[in-house]
């Protein structure tokens, strides 16, 4: 059996059962875990058949925006490239619109449809792609 998966998680049987009690968390990507629990620094994920367990530098329920920054700069990276690129695509569509003689409310709707899809996909291509470099270089 492997015991690092490709995130660099160590792999923990089901049938060893953890000894301290677990806070279940909301805080970090769940990964296509049932469940998943922090207890300090340490988060571990529960599957169907093991737990992946890893040490965060910061702990989020201390320090979310730290956390960000340290173990988890695609996910800030990808929040950042959303607002902006989804505040420009948004300013551009509400002024064509109100160019072309729509209502302000209708350039409104436009414009913040066109910026969440713009900002949403700009956002998942710059967190994925940040990533796959975080990936490389650990």
């Amino acid at each position: 059996m492997e015991f690092i998966d490709g995130d660099g998680n160590i792999i923990v049987p089901k049938a060893v059962r953890p000894i301290i009690d677990l806070e279940e968390t909301i805080l970090g990507s769940k990964k296509g875990a049932k469940r998943q629990y922090r207890y300090g620094k340490l988060h571990i994920r529960d599957y169907d058949t093991h737990y992946t367990v890893h040490m965060d530098k910061v702990d989020p329920r201390s320090s979310p925006l730290g956390h960000l920054l340290v173990d988890a700069p695609e996910y800030l990276a990808g929040a950042a490239a959303a607002v902006i690129v989804g505040r420009r695509v948004g300013a551009a569509v509400y002024s064509r619109c109100k160019k072309e003689g729509k209502s302000t409310s209708d350039a409104a709707i436009d414009a913040a449809l066109a910026g969440y899809l713009a900002g949403s996909s700009a956002g998942n291509i710059i967190a994925n792609a940040a990533g796959l470099l975080k990936k490389r270089s650990e």
